[in-house]
This record gives structure tokens, sequence and C-alpha cells, in this order.
């Protein structure tokens, strides 16, 4: 029997979250120290994000005459993707150059160590109400590719700065979650506790 109109608007108590309402926050390694204002303008000039997707890796699993299973093995995080608008004076292109640099400089080519310049990125999604809704912070990200910058004399636009980031993992980091995670922590303290005393 499918659901009554009542019970279809019932669900729709709360408005649906829009694309549109998001910034970024991207800290400054300390490498990068002289582009700190560039920075801060990140914020404003991101145009497009992405709040990135996480998928199990499996590998099959039979035993017996029982149907194969999928069994999961390893957690896999996707990249994720962001897009700059650039001002006139190409400081947002300067800027991740700059970071480019830190990581593999071009005197050398010798990399730097990974805590000299990863940072936690925060990508935040807000409500209609212009209230934080949602929270993910890309844990030890650093750019590992940006776009090239077309030329044209018969363009009419602006330039845009495509920049993907690697990351170790994210999380969400919305005060909800976090006390679900806490909960779920407890409880499962509680439950290996159980079984060391049935087994005991």
């Amino acid at each position: 029997m499918s659901g009554s109109i009542a019970q279809f608007k019932s669900n729709f108590k709360t408005d649906l979250a829009r694309p549109n309402r998001f910034d970024v926050d991207i800290p400054v390694p300390l490498v990068l120290a002289p582009y700190l204002s560039t920075s801060r303008n990140l914020k404003f000039r991101c145009e497009n994000a992405e709040i990135p997707g996480k998928t199990l890796a499996t590998t099959q699993r039979k035993i017996g005459s029982a149907p194969v299973e999928k069994q999961p093995y390893q957690t896999n995080y996707t990249e994720t993707e962001l897009t700059f608008m650039v001002s006139d004076d190409m400081r947002e292109r300067i800027f991740f150059e700059g970071w480019f640099e830190a990581i593999n400089s071009t005197t050398n080519y010798n990399f730097k160590y990974k805590s000299d310049y990863a940072v936690d990125i925060s990508i935040n999604q807000y409500n209609l109400a212009n209230e934080l809704s949602y929270n993910v912070v890309l844990r030890e990200a650093y750019p590992i590719a940006m776009n090239q910058m077309d030329l044209d004399w018969s363009a009419d636009g602006y330039h845009k700065l495509a920049v993907t980031f690697a990351f170790t993992e994210w999380y969400n980091n919305t005060s909800s979650a976090i006390g679900k995670n806490i909960i779920s922590q407890a409880l499962s303290g509680l439950s290996e506790d159980f079984t060391k005393a049935l087994i005991s």
C-alpha cells in the first residue's frame, strides 16, 4: 500500500539543501605565510566545490556451497576539486603555484615532508537561514593538479582555476555527527566489555 499525501507532505517539513550555499576554509601552511591575504580571499573566490565521496573496496568470499559474497576490506576516499575565480592580478594562480613549489621545489625537485605542506580543509554547507548545517574536514589535504588556463581573444568571460586536492581521509565535523560518534564509541566499548566478561 502506498503512503498517503499527508505522509508524503510530512517528509518535507524542512526545506531541501541547496548546492549554492557553501564556502570553503583553506588554512595556509607555514611555508606559504607570505600568501596569507590571498588564502583568506579564497573562501569568497571558490565558485565550485565538492563534498567528497567514499567507497569500500571489496573482495569476493565463498564458503562451501553458499553464494559468493562481497567482503569489504578497505575504505577509499575520492579526490576533490575546487574551482576558483581568478583575480585580475592572478593572485589565486600564483598562490597555488607557490603551494606546488612548497611540495616539490623546481630548484632541486626534492619533495618536502607532508607535514610541511598539508592542511585540514573545511567545506561548509549552510541552510536557507545561513546556519551551518554540515561541515566536512579533509584531513592532510594538498593540491595535486591544477588546470590549464586558456587564452582566447574572442572570449568574454573570466579565468577559472580548478584545483584537485588529495587527502588522507574526510570526516563529518558537524556537532550532531560528533555526538553520535561519541555514543557509538561508548556502546562499542560496552559491547567489548560484555564479550570479555562472557569469555572469562
